[in-house]
């Protein structure tokens, strides 16, 4: 009976979440959208039903996993939202079986690997994570329109984060937050970009990289 309760409520935490990612990317209009993300989301959603099963009647288990919470640290940066959820993943497993519900960490483990695993199969949440573009101009052809149709035709979205001079002054660096389309190959917009600036620098970089 402990089991059946345990899988029905991870497929309704699975399919609920899904249900939220759904909306979350309907309605992200921020710049640092990351499909890592997306996927802890569903992720976390499956393990925790899991932990609130174990702790929901033993307060004394509840107050012991909030001691262990407290313990960790990152002894580097974290650069992926689903290393954190796996390293979760790893903790609520061990917990679970340190309780002797083995059967219950089992059906955890299989289930949310299966989750992780149909999640990176299908590439679910598929889209150009948030980069930064930084785009240099001669002064004289310095005007805030310039690449306004190029980032229409090869962004989902994006926005003039800074306007800075360089180079003492006879240049000027552009600085846009952006969402490539899916289809867009960065190469493609780099060439067509340095067509308009006259072949200057550009660069694009992943926020999720960016320090």
């Amino acid at each position: 009976m402990e089991l059946t309760i345990t899988i029905l409520g991870m497929v309704a935490a699975a399919i609920l979440s899904l249900i939220i990612t759904v909306v979350y990317q309907l309605t992200f209009r921020g710049e640092r959208y990351s499909q890592s993300f997306v996927h802890t989301i569903i992720i976390m959603s499956v393990i925790v039903s899991v932990v609130m099963n174990v702790v929901s009647d033993n307060a004394g288990v509840a107050f012991g996993l909030f001691a262990i919470f407290s313990l960790i640290r990152f002894r580097s940066a974290v650069t992926d939202a689903k290393d954190i959820a796996f390293m979760f993943f790893g903790l609520i497993v061990g917990m679970t079986t340190g309780l002797n519900h083995i059967g219950m960490a089992v059906m955890l483990t299989l289930f949310a690997s299966g989750i992780i695993y149909l999640l990176y199969k299908f590439n679910y949440a598929k889209g150009k994570d948030s980069q930064i573009l930084k785009i240099t101009v001669p002064e004289n052809l310095n005007h805030e329109d310039l690449f306004e149709d190029i980032l229409n035709r090869y962004t989902e979205s994006y926005a003039l984060r800074k306007v800075e001079t360089t180079n003492l002054g006879t240049m000027i660096l552009y600085t846009f937050a952006i969402r490539s389309k899916v289809d867009t190959r960065d190469q493609d917009l780099l060439n067509t970009i340095r067509e308009r600036n006259a072949n200057l620098k550009v660069s694009l970089s992943y926020l999720e990289g960016v320090k």
